[in-house]
């Protein structure tokens, strides 16, 4: 399957012009890393930036939370702080999950992007 993969990527560049062959490179998969460090790319990093910052200190009141558990006696107090402890941990959860959804939407449009670059040079193939 591989093999196919790069036959048909070699042809797709053969018949791109020398600049739509570089965008068509730069569009190539990317690592998780790379992944993440395309959040900090574009318009949205502010809230890139915002949302890590909340989600330390949901992480920082999650610990505090889990410490002040052991330390109750009442058990409505224990209550409030487990409560805390599930409020911090959901709030990370759902911080990362946008986060990932964020990845898989840049990988959608890097894509997308790629496609378009397909259709455009084929369209000038025809049109030749």
């Amino acid at each position: 399957m591989k093999t196919k993969i790069e036959d048909i990527d070699k042809l797709i560049k053969e018949t791109l012009t020398e600049e739509e062959a570089k965008f068509y490179d730069s569009l190539d998969e990317q690592n998780v890393w790379q992944m993440i460090g395309g959040l900090y790319k574009g318009k949205n990093v502010w809230l890139t930036v915002i949302m890590h910052i909340i989600n330390i200190a949901a992480f920082g009141l999650m610990i505090y939370c889990l410490i002040q558990t052991f330390d109750v006696e009442e058990t409505n107090d224990l209550m409030l702080w487990i409560a805390g402890f599930f409020l911090s941990l959901s709030t990370m959860s759902m911080l990362k999950i946008y986060a990932w959804m964020q990845i898989h939407r840049n990988a959608m449009i890097r894509e997308i992007k790629r496609l378009e670059l397909q259709v455009s040079s084929l369209s000038s193939k025809i049109r030749e």
